[in-house]
C-alpha cells in the first residue's frame, strides 16, 4: 500500500513553529495549489485554488521557521493523516500532510532576491 503525497505550491502564510514541551518543534504551514477548471463565458480560463494543511516536526519544522515565507514557493512530500475528535458531541475530521521532505522552487520573491 502506498501513502505520498507531492505538492508544490506557495505558502498561504508564514509557518507556525511551536516547541513541545519535550523540545521537539512542530510547525503546521499552509500551503496553496492552483489549479485550472475550465473557462468562464468570456472564455478567460478560471483557476482553482486549494489549500492544504500541512505538519512538519524536528528538523524540517526548524528549516519551516526559518526558511519559509508567506508566498515562496515549495516543494513538500509526505503522507496524509486523518485525526478525529468529538466537538460538542459532533464528529469532526482533519487531514493533513504529514511532511517528509520539504524543498525550494521557483524563484525567490522580488523583496527577497537583492
Amino acid at each position: 500500500m502506498v501513502n505520498k503525497v507531492l505538492l508544490i505550491g506557495n505558502l498561504a502564510a508564514d509557518p507556525d513553529v511551536k516547541a513541545t514541551p519535550n523540545g521537539m518543534y512542530v510547525a503546521k504551514i499552509r500551503l496553496a495549489t492552483h489549479s485550472y477548471a475550465g473557462k468562464d463565458e468570456s472564455g478567460n480560463r478560471k483557476e482553482h485554488s486549494e489549500f492544504h494543511n500541512v505538519v512538519a516536526f524536528g528538523k524540517l519544522a526548524e528549516f519551516a521557521g526559518q526558511y519559509m515565507k508567506k508566498g515562496r514557493q515549495f516543494w513538500v512530500e509526505g503522507r496524509l493523516h486523518t485525526s478525529s475528535w468529538e466537538d460538542n458531541g459532533q464528529k469532526r475530521y482533519r487531514t493533513e500532510v504529514v511532511a517528509e521532505e520539504i524543498r525550494f522552487t521557483g524563484n525567490k520573491p522580488k523583496e527577497e532576491a537583492a
